[in-house]
């Protein structure tokens, strides 16, 4: 079976979003799918907050060979590295502050 993973459209007229789905390529853009990993809301007007993702499922996903769509790709490439980043200051330590010494 050759997964993708591609946008789903969901809403209404004139107020359109998409979720970020895990589906078999021989489906239908709004068929069947495997998983949900994510959402795409484009009217949203704070840029940073039109995406959500579960990037360790994503991660999952293309470690077996599933393709995300130009678009999707587009959205990974910015949001993944920006949870890399945030997952990466989370893990480092703090910083000690040096305490002064009375003298």
């Amino acid at each position: 079976m050759a997964v993708r993973i591609r946008m789903k459209k969901m809403g209404r007229k004139h107020r359109i979003y998409f979720r970020i789905v895990a589906i078999d390529s021989r489906q239908p853009r709004d068929g069947r799918v495997i998983e949900e990993l994510g959402t795409y809301d484009p009217l949203i007007p704070n840029v940073d907050e039109t995406t959500t993702l579960r990037p360790d499922r994503i991660k999952y996903w293309m470690s077996v060979g599933a393709l995300p769509s130009e678009r999707c790709a587009t959205l990974f490439k910015k949001y993944l590295a920006k949870w890399e980043a945030k997952q990466a200051e989370a893990a480092a330590p703090p910083v000690a502050t040096p305490v002064a010494s009375p003298a």
